[in-house]
């Protein structure tokens, strides 16, 4: 059975995407994929996603250039979890940093933000984000 038809999508008909980076193992980011933008990284080798929000497919770096290269796609036990381990150009936050999770929990309580940004927002999506 291929790959694919193994999935186990919500009732919504998505799957969420936890992508690390494959050289690294640092988390970037979490996304949605539901199956044609499965179908579309898995052709291409470029992750594709689903935005909930604007509730279309979208191909992750398509306004910034930052495309990811999928290197390896694995998924959970259960099936219901996709683990892509991919190349990542530049930053895979659209707030400008390498990660998705620069935020951190600090000893005080409060939120410590440690990340280095890599890009300005405003300059390569030409709007704040």
């Amino acid at each position: 059975m291929p790959f694919i038809d193994e999935l186990k999508f919500d009732a919504a008909g998505l799957i969420p995407a936890v992508v690390q980076d494959a050289a690294g193992g640092e988390v970037l980011m979490v996304a949605w994929m539901d199956r044609q933008a499965a179908e579309r990284t898995f052709a291409t080798g470029l992750a594709h996603y689903y935005s909930r929000s604007r509730k279309k497919l979208w191909l992750k770096g398509e306004e910034s250039g930052h495309l990811q290269k999928v290197r390896e796609v694995r998924t959970d036990c259960d099936r219901d979890v996709l683990l892509l381990k991919v190349e990542q150009q530049s930053g895979a936050c659209h707030e400008g940093y390498r990660s998705c999770f620069f935020r951190r929990r600090g000893d005080d309580g409060g939120t410590v933000e440690d990340g280095v940004r890599l890009f300005d927002p405003g300059k390569v999506y030409g709007r704040k984000k």
